[in-house]
């Protein structure tokens, strides 16, 4: 049998490392060899099971003292100092008790546990740990041996695309949609989809359990739809504000008046000051788009005026826009100082 390697040399860290140091060694390469993130790599398997018994001795201050002053013999019957305990890993018969970790997030699964893991067992080993039935998570059960085949596995998320109009994004519905089962039989089921109020181009609706099914008893995996969100001539959307155009006549931009401004939820009448230059902006509160995370927030609607210019005048109106004209370029040398 080949010897077992230095345990400070299968973490790659030194003698005289701290609990902190060894830890983190230690979650850097479970992460890389763990079961899940190699599937069939028996390499990999070996290596994960090696670097976890080395952390299971040197995170145990008492283990480590003993494996510092004994090296392999404290744990192997063959020396002083012997594990009372044997390797928490193996059972009765010789091979690794069950447990499973949750495949989601490899950071929380190699995170907090540790602790609860390797220091928070009794003297039976990991009787407190949930190990020995069927431990953490539901997604991913390791048996005897890392047998990937008993691998309890949640199964894949799927994605799909749904298009909406602008009004359907900004009030909210429901759509059914029809998608090719994953059962890999060629069916087609329908699901019928709310939509909620307030969503943008982008953003992703979650249909739990409609993915591809769970393996060995596994949950099904979940649907990401992904919205598409039609234009609406005339409007243009940003968060859940919104910007719209008016046009005003020539005269109501100099001597004031109403204009009826056009939003999605009914027309408002505007007021418009006199002398309202073209580019001004009407903030209409409120008329904006939903907010998704409160739904009495509303975002506003800017509305741009646009000053009409006439394209077309007859004879008469040419003549009194011509005294407007004369009157307006009076009225500026008087007001210049050039008239006494």
């Amino acid at each position: 049998m080949a010897a077992k390697r230095d345990y400070y040399e299968v973490l790659g860290v030194s003698r005289n490392a701290d609990a902190g140091t060894i830890k983190k060694a230690y979650r850097k390469l479970a992460k890389k060899y763990h079961p899940d993130t190699n599937p069939g790599d028996k390499q990999a398997e070996k290596s994960f099971k090696e670097v976890t018994e080395a952390y299971t001795i040197l995170s145990d201050p008492e283990k480590k003292r003993l494996y510092d002053q004994f090296g392999h013999s404290a744990f192997d019957g063959s020396g002083a100092g012997q594990n009372p305990h044997g390797n928490p890993f193996e059972n009765a018969g010789g091979g690794y008790q069950e447990y499973h970790f949750e495949s989601g997030n490899m950071d929380d699964i190699f995170g907090d546990m540790f602790d609860h893991i390797f220091h928070g067992r009794q003297s039976g080993g990991f009787q407190n740990s949930g190990f020995e039935s069927g431990g953490f998570g539901k997604n991913g059960f390791y048996r005897q041996g890392f047998d990937s085949s008993q691998f309890v596995r949640k199964g894949q998320d799927l994605r799909a695309e749904v298009s909406i109009t602008f009004e359907e994004a900004a009030f909210g519905c429901d759509k059914v949609i029809h998608l090719q089962s994953p059962d890999g039989r060629g069916s087609t089921q329908s699901l019928q989809v709310h939509i909620p109020a307030g969503i943008e181009t982008g953003k992703s609706v979650r249909l739990r359990g409609k993915g591809m099914p769970g393996s060995n008893g596994g949950e099904a995996g979940d649907l990401l739809l992904k919205v598409k969100v039609g234009d609406k001539p005339g409007y243009e959307r940003n968060g859940q504000d919104l910007y719209t155009k008016v046009n005003i006549p020539f005269t109501t931009a100099v001597f004031g008046g109403e204009v009826l401004v056009t939003t999605l939820y009914g027309n408002v009448m505007c007021k418009i000051r006199p002398g309202t230059q073209s580019g001004t902006k009407i903030r209409l509160r409120g008329k904006g788009i939903v907010s998704m995370k409160n739904t009495s927030a509303h975002g506003d609607q800017y509305v741009t005026v646009q000053i009409e210019v006439p394209k077309y005048l007859n004879p008469e109106a040419k003549q009194k826009l011509k005294e407007f004209e004369a009157a307006c370029g009076q009225t500026d040398r008087y007001r210049n100082g050039s008239v006494a």
